[in-house]
């Protein structure tokens, strides 16, 4: 069984080897173990029932709250040649019977259903005569009352296993989950026996850092812009936020659309899908966006304002960078997203636990002042240990830290609140410091206290940055309901009667640069036309670009500069079925891209199959397999079917065969009556430069054609330099 399924990992999903955790719980799940997996995102969750769906008989149901992420795993799935659906409510009717139809006929290896549809007594009874062999509980945290998404409908799902007529295996999978929630899982789902894996919650490929901008919007425009090409998603606080932000990027030329639950269905179904499909660079959005967003290509999340807590945080910045290339978590703090978050809080209703709001709220403002290791704080908030004191990869790591004794600057500001009576917000208290010629601090008596004016020559940004300072290490404090207001708490006494010393951190960034490439070196410009085929396949088969072929397949491409379908097979990410309907013109541009820059391929060792996959060892050079089967009578189209690879695969061996001086009759794949045409342009340009051959000559005539006939042309010369001389 292991060796099937390392098959069917490197024929559909292109994969060689496995992510830390994904072969111990695909073996369970096949050796009939119910599993617990905790595996951060981009960990590869998905493969560990995918897989197992694909070796065992029958179908493999997924249930998903996400009906965004069923849609891109399908569509995925269908371009790999594995029959899958997904039920949800944003099907027809006539759809839906459809896809009941072929369930009860077991057409699909992978269903996906929402688990709304377990509020339904007649779908009970359609998976009741399904064969089921699996059941995948993704995002299985809503199913406890503890976790952050809770789902009612989750708790219907272990009556649903035990009404199979035959219990199948059940696999569970989360991103996150405290003690509490996973204790929920096992005991809520029923998971007999469970094996539980815990792979970590790092993500080396992040990259995270804090700013605290005096203009955040001036921050984010000049980040975006040089970051022109690369996808990434913004997140604001408040719809208000969120629609002045894309404004103003749309305004600068900025192909950015917004997301939030102010938006009608089909508006935030309309712009999700420009972003997903490469036609909007950036997504503004509030924290409604990107549960389940399968785009593996986000290159950058930016936090417009601080979230209210370390888990939302990390959801949020992990939806970056999930093909495993490099990607950027920027959050740009400032002291009004205190007040923000507590009004929040404040306002959630009576039935939330404030205080431990209040206290996860004081964790995310801390991880915006602490001046160690961020990835450090991060990881050690989800409770892991035996950690370095620096990761190499955040802004406090590679950036230097500067102190600052701000004791005299904080004297004054405590000293302000409290001779205005504890009774207004920062706005006033920074008006009254700065010594600012408003009539309503006139009226209030201000301009009369020691205070007035004591911080003139500080900026506005400078002195709400202190405060908020102030409120996060818990010198002050923030009242009231309608209008917050600031307060001194007790250990800010000692501070005025100048007891201790007080020194802020700040960070002394770089200049800020475009998100870096992985360590390896690609080509630029074959990334980018790699690229815009991707777009244009895309977009004539209605899918995503990242489900033609990932970031990361693309650049391996760019390393290896496969020209054979065989070479092609050894990129990460493409597997058989890909390689078949899309290889072909993946492998005709970058030949074309080799010949024009007369390329030398450089000697990538091939990726070694393990014993089981579809490669036997020791095996016949594939070139000589093809002319062995064509000069046997076999039709092109015979030895693509049998072989599975492209026919410019097929055809390029053909071509190394015959300048191995191996006999061959090629001239049918010249066109005879394009042939004097093609004869002249190879006579005109030469011919070692296909380039200006293939665009001289009509679109319809192929590189595969003027390669053959390169060859013609070079035999008739070198025969006539022999007549020539004898």
């Amino acid at each position: 069984m292991q060796d099937k399924t390392i098959q069917i990992m490197q024929e559909y999903f292109g994969y060689s080897t496995f992510k830390t955790g994904q072969k111990s719980i695909i073996e369970k799940i096949l050796d009939g173990h119910d599993v617990l997996g905790i595996m951060p995102t981009g960990a590869g969750k998905s493969l560990c029932f995918q897989i197992p769906a694909l070796a065992l008989k029958g179908t493999t149901i997924v249930i998903s709250p996400l009906i965004s992420l069923m849609k891109d795993q399908v569509d995925t799935l269908n371009e790999m040649g594995v029959k899958a659906a997904f039920i949800n409510s944003s099907l027809g009717q006539q759809e839906y019977r459809s896809i009941v139809e072929n369930a009860q006929c077991g057409v699909y290896k992978l269903l996906y259903i929402a688990p709304e549809r377990l509020d339904t007594e007649s779908f009970w009874e359609l998976l009741s005569m399904m064969d089921i062999s699996l059941v995948a509980v993704d995002e299985a945290h809503c199913i406890s009352e503890w976790g952050h998404d809770f789902r009612p409908s989750y708790t219907r799902i272990a009556d649903m296993i035990a009404r199979l007529p035959v219990r199948p295996v059940v696999a569970a999978f989360t991103a996150t989950a405290t003690p509490q929630v996973k204790a929920d899982i096992e005991k809520l789902l029923k998971l007999e026996k469970p094996y539980i894996l815990v792979t970590g919650f790092d993500r080396e490929n992040l990259y995270f850092e804090v700013d605290k901008p005096a203009d955040k919007f001036s921050f984010l425009l000049k980040y975006v812009k040089e970051n022109a090409g690369n996808g990434g998603i913004v997140y604001g606080s408040t719809r208000k936020t969120v629609e002045s932000v894309c404004d103003k990027l749309n305004k600068q030329g900025i192909a950015a659309t917004r997301y939030h639950a102010g938006l009608t269905d089909t508006e935030r179904t309309a712009n999700q899908e420009a972003f997903i499909y490469d036609r909007a660079q950036v997504i503004v959005a509030t924290n409604a966006f990107g549960m389940g967003i399968d785009k593996s290509n986000i290159r950058y999340v930016i936090h417009y304002n601080m979230p209210k807590t370390m888990e939302n945080y990390y959801q949020e910045a992990g939806r970056s960078g999930r093909d495993g290339e490099r990607a950027e978590c920027i959050l740009l703090y400032s002291a009004a997203d205190i007040i923000t978050n507590k009004l929040l809080i404040e306002n959630s209703g009576e039935n939330i636990d404030k205080t431990g709001e209040y206290k996860k709220l004081q964790e995310m403002v801390d991880y915006c002042n602490t001046d160690s290791c961020l990835r450090k704080y991060i990881l050690r908030y989800f409770g892991e240990g035996d950690l370095p004191e620096e990761c190499g990869n955040c802004g406090n790591c590679m950036n230097t830290v500067e102190s600052t004794n701000i004791t005299v600057e904080v004297q004054k500001i405590l000293s302000c609140v409290k001779r205005t009576g504890e009774r207004f917000g920062s706005g006033i208290v920074t008006d009254v410091l700065k010594g600012s010629n408003s009539e309503k601090l006139r009226k209030l008596g201000f301009d009369k206290l020691p205070t007035f004016g004591m911080m003139k020559e500080y900026s506005k940004d400078t002195i709400k940055e202190i405060i908020a300072y102030l409120i996060s290490e818990g010198f002050l404090s923030i009242r009231g309901d309608k209008y917050p207001v600031l307060a001194l708490n007790p250990k800010a006494y000692n501070l005025l009667k100048g007891g201790e010393e007080l020194y802020i951190k700040r960070l002394m960034v770089k200049e800020q640069s475009k998100v870096q490439k992985s360590e390896v070196n690609i080509d630029d410009m074959l990334f980018e036309k790699l690229r815009q085929l991707r777009k244009e396949i895309a977009d004539r088969q209605n899918v995503p670009p990242f489900v033609v072929f990932s970031d990361a397949s693309l650049k391996d491409m760019c390393i290896r500069l496969p020209v054979t379908g065989e070479a092609m097979l050894d990129v990460s990410g493409v597997g058989k079925f890909k390689l078949e309907k899309y290889g072909s013109r993946f492998i005709e541009l970058i030949n074309e891209y080799v010949s024009e820059r007369n390329i030398i391929i450089p000697e990538i060792k091939p990726i070694e199959r393990e014993k089981g996959s579809s490669s036997k060892e020791p095996k016949k050079d594939t070139r000589l397999v093809t002319y062995e089967m064509y000069t046997g009578g076999k039709s092109l189209r015979e030895i693509c079917e049998e072989r599975g690879l492209s026919q410019v695969t097929i055809e390029g061996h053909l071509i190394d065969c015959l300048e191995k001086d191996m006999p061959l009759e090629y001239e049918c794949f010249i066109p005879e009556d394009m042939e004097s045409e093609i004869m002249q342009a190879i006579e005109t340009y030469g011919a070692g430069r296909l380039k200006p051959i293939k665009e001289a000559l009509p679109l319809e005539i192929t590189y595969t054609a003027i390669k053959f006939a390169i060859y013609k042309y070079s035999k008739m010369k070198l025969n006539q330099n022999i007549e020539k001389y004898e």
